[in-house]
């Protein structure tokens, strides 16, 4: 495909002339761009793929970078780094496009569920970014439908692997180069194997902490203070060549747990007649941070059954994280739930651990058990027909605006949203989108407010039974929505087409 001259070097000027392709396969033996005879080799590098930038941010602080909505397109950019921040340091410039967060693929997601990815990410973060001007070429050769991120499998993956010492110790010796990094060779059948480790792996932490820089004296003495127990992040040869080949890092955030000492738990609460039987009181953590505990458990009540322990710290609502949010907030998210409610927490245990490895236990619920959600209230369901939120739930403000658009079921046939009302409204609002699925692609928002549906007024009377019969018809679903109010900086109203960027940007 031919193309005009394009500039796709920042700061420094390329001119690229004649033909170019790109190609989705991101082996090191497939270069993306085939350009003109005379374009220097060396700077093929730099554009052939998408960048890696590995961030990490101390208690309290944030990543560096703010995030803006770029209207008319699909993904935010980042439209200013922070001096002096991880951000700068790991090479994350204004004008990057957010592909992916983690293992993650994100360049078709709306603003909002990019934010989320990258706040239940925790205080570290894999962000995969491409720039603009050179992803804005990359959809013109491809396509706006080929995706320019590169698949991060279980090729890539470290290992968080958890050793208790047996008689044998921990089952494993350190070889190391004067200047290069720490192997760990194992005795077979020992602690270290029967916990994960791979043969001929290299090692990358001790109890969160980065070894690259260490001595061989100095992790002799770390691993002496771990006591009886230990937990390695660890990378396999394999994992490493692939990484390596990617030019990626090796990322804690994506490593897989192995034998850990314990894990987030996934609970589902079904309410009684007397509620759920549990407290949510705000107070500090073991970060100093305040945090959402859950206390004073009933015996017999449905918090009780379903495992909820007092002390248990609250992490995430219907699978979104409620970290950083305050009381309010976090209430008003469990309440639009209705009457039955997905709690992921961790009990003091746990959080200790993953406070101590630096890393977010969100980014190890596809390990943990899965919750046994009754057929009829999946979390992707249309319709939450439970019991309404209580009488003391007030509905978001209407502003003046709407907005339309179309819906298109999921693999799973659901539409990825739930739907309350409150008693004395008499309008249905949006009470919990899903990550990832069609609602969210499409722009839906906790806090929307339905005004149309396939064309039917929504006035209050038997609404939900009417929801319910058009979600059985032939799809799409065309949804007519009242903007709404947005507190804070985070949200902001629907885009008026025409404008350039959204009036505000996101500090993570």
């Amino acid at each position: 495909m031919e193309a005009t001259t394009a500039d796709l070097r920042d700061p420094a000027s390329l001119t690229i002339t004649r033909k170019f392709e790109f190609n989705p396969k991101w082996g090191i033996d497939n270069p993306v761009l085939s350009l003109a005879e005379d374009y220097d080799p060396s700077d093929l590098w730099s554009l052939q793929r998408p960048r890696f930038c590995l961030l990490s941010k101390e208690e309290g602080r944030s990543f560096g970078f703010h995030l803006q909505q770029e209207l008319g397109r699909a993904g935010p950019v980042v439209c200013r780094v922070e001096p002096g921040t991880s951000a700068q340091h790991q090479g994350l410039r204004e004008g990057d496009r957010i592909l992916g967060v983690n293992d993650h693929v994100v360049e078709c997601e709306d603003y909002a569920v990019v934010v989320r990815c990258i706040r239940a990410s925790g205080p570290r973060v894999l962000l995969t970014v491409l720039a603009q001007h050179v992803h804005d070429v990359a959809q013109a050769q491809q396509g706006n439908s080929a995706p320019l991120c590169p698949p991060l499998g279980p090729r890539v993956r470290p290992r968080l692997c958890h050793v208790v010492k047996d008689d044998g110790g921990f089952g494993f010796s350190v070889t190391y180069s004067r200047q290069g990094p720490f192997w760990l060779v194992l005795s077979p059948g020992g602690a270290a194997e029967r916990a994960g480790v791979p043969p001929g792996a290299r090692l990358l932490e001790v109890n969160g902490v980065s070894v690259e820089n260490f001595t061989y004296s100095q992790l002799s003495r770390k691993l002496w203070q771990s006591g009886e127990q230990v937990t390695l992040l660890v990378a396999g040869p394999e994992v490493e060549e692939q990484c390596r080949q990617l030019g990626m890092p090796l990322a804690a955030p994506l490593a897989e747990g192995w034998a850990l000492p314990t894990r987030p738990r996934c609970l589902h609460l079904q309410k009684g007649p007397q509620g759920f039987g549990f407290l949510l009181r705000e107070e500090k953590g073991l970060d100093g941070r305040p945090g959402q505990f859950l206390w004073e458990v009933d015996p017999g009540l449905p918090a009780e059954k379903a495992g909820l322990q007092a002390g248990d710290r609250l992490v995430a609502v219907a699978g979104e994280s409620v970290e950083g949010l305050g009381h309010e907030e976090t209430v008003s998210r469990i309440r639009a739930q209705g009457s039955c409610v997905s709690l992921t927490v961790v009990d003091p245990k746990a959080d200790r651990f993953f406070s101590m490895v630096r890393l977010s236990p969100l980014l190890f619920l596809e390990n943990a058990e899965a919750p046994a959600f009754p057929q009829e209230t999946c979390s992707a369901s249309l319709v939450e027909t439970k019991d309404l939120p209580d009488e003391g739930t007030t509905m978001p403000p209407v502003l003046g605006g709407s907005h339309q658009c179309s819906l298109y079921p999921g693999p799973g046939g659901a539409y990825g949203f739930r739907l309350s009302c409150v008693a004395s409204e008499p309008r249905i609002f949006i009470s919990q989108v899903t990550v990832g699925g069609s609602a969210a692609r499409a722009g839906l928002q906790m806090g929307d407010v339905i005004l149309e549906v396939n064309g039917y007024p929504m006035s209050g009377e038997n609404d939900l039974e009417k929801l319910q019969q058009l979600a059985e018809a032939e799809p799409p679903l065309h949804l007519k929505l009242a903007a709404r109010s947005c507190p804070g900086s985070e949200a902001c109203n629907p885009p008026r087409f025409g404008e350039d960027w959204a009036p505000a940007s996101e500090l993570l």
